[in-house]
């Protein structure tokens, strides 16, 4: 190990880069960034990276959980020579910097994935080791190991104590993720005051528990971190590290305090700690030459591993291996031989199919369900199981599963998915809308999309839940109508760079002939039916879609002409321009959406919008839709109320759809 006093003015450096940040932009938290600054200084030594490059495919993945010590992971990228500058550290939590509040994907060079939610920058952590052992299953050999990188995480108190943790870690452990450490900085400290008020759990032991090897060492003695760094390489375990620190390590008056978690310290109290350490009182956002040069070797250090390691691809990887390796990094869905659907099934059957074309075209397609595969219809024939295989069994861990799969549409070479029943969808939320902030490449398969649930009632039954993603900003919600629809739909979701989501029937649905009037499912909504004069237009989605022929067929023999248009992504067509939306949505008609959901983002389009006012019931499905008036006789009765028509049943008999 190097001088102690020369390490001490490294972490210092640190320390005060993160006080002068918060400070000037009068908002923040110190604590925590002071208190890993000493774990920090010897991790830089310890991991392989290219500053000069930051997607490097083998370069160690380090994922500051705690998001809100953003004010470090600033400090170190700037001084281990990442595109960030001193006027970027100045630009703190400014309008339109590189230096966010919280660490995000794709604006902030070096930073591997979005935190902020407290727990997801850990789950990810353990879907990027997962994401690394499929990696070197599908490409090392015995002449070329290509990936041999680890992957190291910063975690707090609070990342811990969220319940995504636990399903995260317990996971790692049963996949024995060797290649995973995790340093947990132990200060004891959360912004009501100690931990002590709310946890008391023993982590060692829960740790050991899920099948971790876990060390306790001083998170602020130089010798005990790197030990501690070195036999984290040789574990056959995930590595938990607890590091005993104190927030705000090295200030003057506010060491060890709450005070100093999530507010400036004042210019008092870091000039009066400036002098404590030996630094200049009067110099802000100050760097000795000494200290950037230790941190700036890194770029040489990266550079060498890089171009070693691409000689090693180059030379000692066989041909196989590579078209493998291009493949993965550069899918070509041109290859996908897409299923054709022309009998009546359920959208969750037809989208499993689906998914088992794209598979078998597509090597970088994977995924899996929360114990809930044979109902998603998601499982992948033939295609093996993790970490052999790409079929990825989650267990019961919704939260999780979110969170790996960004991690895994981060990594370089994967295009992920997670399946679950849609109304469980409410367990990932955190999770996909980080994935609707970073735009990643990801799907999920969400089935069972309706009161069409059935008998296992309103606890199962998704009422609100389409209205809650729909409004997500960057997310497309997919519900097809048919399988013919379904195949279009991921059509053009591969071809976008955002995630997407398919609710899928659990009943079978009419399938409809490609009989389309105007425009497509590529735009999310196409006029399905026009009818000449017409004076109504129905919308609808999914199961509701044959339904609004059904009653439109009914509605133009009572003299009221309908024409129909299928949505099958609302998100898309909010986003076509007015000509479109008048073109398929005749602006002069009286509008109706019918949908089994909550639906009030239909009012954007329509006049009146037929669909749940309240939660579900259990019963069988074709007496639920009735129930709640959702069958084409209902639904023809209410619109011809609202028009000031009679009704009667036999109305509509002989229509033919």
């Amino acid at each position: 190990m190097e001088n102690k006093k020369i390490l001490k003015k490294q972490a210092d450096t640190i320390r005060f880069l993160a006080a002068d940040m918060v400070q000037r932009a009068n908002s923040g938290h110190p604590g925590a960034p002071m208190g890993l600054a000493d774990i920090v200084t010897i991790l830089a030594r310890h991991i392989t990276h290219n500053p000069k490059n930051p997607k490097w495919l083998n370069r160690d993945r380090l994922v500051f959980s705690g998001g809100h010590a953003s004010a470090l992971v600033y400090s170190f990228l700037h001084l281990t020579g990442y595109d960030i500058s001193i006027e970027d550290l100045k630009n703190f939590r400014q309008l339109g910097s590189k230096t966010p509040g919280h660490p995000e994907y794709g604006d902030v060079p070096g930073v591997e994935v979005t935190t902020g939610p407290l727990g997801q920058g850990i789950s990810n952590a353990v879907g990027f080791a997962m994401a690394t052992k499929y990696a070197a299953t599908l490409l090392n050999t015995p002449k070329a190991e290509v990936i041999t990188h680890k992957v190291y995480c910063l975690c707090g108190d609070g990342d811990l104590q969220e319940g995504i943790s636990y399903e995260a870690c317990s996971l790692a452990g049963h996949l024995s993720l060797d290649n995973l450490v995790v340093i947990y900085d132990s200060n004891a400290i959360t912004i009501e005051g100690d931990t002590s008020i709310a946890w008391s759990e023993d982590v060692k032991q829960r740790f050991e528990a899920q099948g971790w090897e876990v060390s306790r060492i001083d998170g602020h003695d130089y010798d005990e971190i790197n030990a501690v760094l070195e036999q984290s390489k040789e574990q056959t375990k995930p590595y938990l590290i607890i590091a005993d620190t104190t927030i705000a390590k090295g200030a003057c008056e506010m060491e060890g305090s709450h005070h100093a978690h999530g507010a400036p310290l004042g210019c008092e109290e870091i000039k009066n700690s400036k002098i404590k350490a030996g630094f200049d009182p009067e110099q802000s956002f100050s760097v000795d030459e000494d200290v950037r040069a230790r941190f700036s070797c890194a770029l040489e250090k990266g550079d060498l591993a890089e171009a070693n390691w691409n000689a090693l691809v180059k030379n000692s990887l066989s041909a196989e291996k590579k078209e493998l390796l291009e493949s993965l990094q550069k899918p070509d869905f041109s290859k996908i031989e897409w299923p054709n659907f022309e009998s009546d099934v359920a959208t969750r059957d037809s989208n499993g199919k689906i998914l088992n074309a794209i598979a078998k075209a597509i090597p970088s397609f994977l995924g899996g369900s929360a114990d809930l595969g044979p109902s998603n219809k998601s499982e992948l024939n033939g295609m093996g199981d993790f970490p052999f295989g790409r079929n990825i069994h989650f267990g019961i861990r919704e939260h999780a599963m979110g969170a790996i799969i960004n991690a895994f549409a981060l990594y370089g070479l994967f295009i992920p998915f997670g399946a679950t029943f849609f109304i469980f969808s409410d367990y990932m939320k955190p999770s996909v809308r980080l994935a609707a902030l970073m735009r990643l490449r990801n799907f999920y398969i969400w089935t069972h999309d309706s009161i069409g649930v059935g008998e296992d009632g309103p606890t199962h039954q998704p009422i609100e839940q389409l209205s809650q993603f729909r409004a997500l900003p960057n997310f497309y919600v997919y519900r097809p109508c048919d399988g013919r629809e379904n195949v279009k739909a991921w059509q053009k979701a591969l071809s976008m760079q955002a995630p997407s989501a398919f609710v899928c029937s659990r009943q079978k649905l009419k399938a409809l002939k490609d009989d389309r009037a105007f425009g497509d499912v590529e735009n999310g909504g196409y006029l399905l039916k026009k009818r000449e004069n017409a004076t109504v237009t129905l919308m609808a989605s999914g199961s509701e879609v044959y339904m609004a022929l059904e009653v439109g067929c009914v509605l133009t023999k009572l003299g009221i002409i309908t024409n129909i248009v299928s949505v099958p992504c609302f998100d898309l067509l909010v986003e076509q321009d007015k000509a479109y939306i008048d073109t398929i949505i005749d602006p002069s008609t009286k509008i109706f959406a019918i949908e089994a959901s909550a639906g009030n983002e239909w009012y954007r389009f329509a006049d009146e919008v037929i669909g749940m006012k309240r939660f579900g019931a259990s019963a069988p499905a074709e007496l639920l839709f009735e129930k709640f008036g959702l069958t084409s006789d209902a639904v023809t009765e209410k619109i011809c109320s609202t028009l000031g028509v009679k009704y009667q049943k036999s109305s509509g008999a002989g229509c033919k759809c």
